[in-house]
């Protein structure tokens, strides 16, 4: 008995563990686990992550961002200017050919301005993704108290 319940658990688990995950796909991109950290309700911002993999022969690059959630998305990286790290705007993103950009945390990311309200726990909010050779790409960001486990990549 103790060997099915095992099982079991572990095949709960599993489910449980999927469910959680989300990724997209077009044509030779590849965009993982969109998530944005929930935020106190009096915010003014919030930020978007995710993972874009490029499993093409030519590079691909990210053009801009929306959503109805914010009325500015923008992206944006960190940078170390004069000693101290800042926060620039960024025109496009490069995928390069066969490798993948992370939006995360002190890197590059997508911030939202002039939002309708701050997004809970639990809940999600479409972004759109518009990229120079796949197109658009709509993803659902998933709000989390706290940033996803480091996730081992099969790609």
């Amino acid at each position: 008995m103790p060997m099915k319940k095992s099982l079991l658990l572990v095949a709960l688990l599993g489910t449980s563990l999927l469910a959680g995950a989300h990724e997209y796909s077009s044509g030779e991109l590849h965009i993982a686990h969109p998530w944005s950290r929930e935020m106190p309700p009096v915010a003014p911002t919030a930020a978007a992550y995710f993972v874009v993999h490029n499993q093409g022969q030519q590079a691909d690059r990210l053009l801009s961002v929306q959503t109805p959630l914010a009325g500015k998305a923008e992206m944006h990286e960190h940078v170390h200017a004069d000693g101290t790290m800042k926060m620039q705007q960024v025109q496009s993103v490069e995928v390069p050919a066969g490798g993948e950009v992370k939006f995360a945390p002190m890197a590059y990311h997508v911030m939202l301005f002039d939002l309708a309200r701050q997004m809970k726990d639990g809940e999600r909010f479409p972004l759109t993704l518009r990229f120079e050779r796949a197109g658009e790409v709509e993803v659902e960001v998933a709000v989390q108290k706290q940033p996803p486990v480091e996730e081992t990549s099969h790609h």
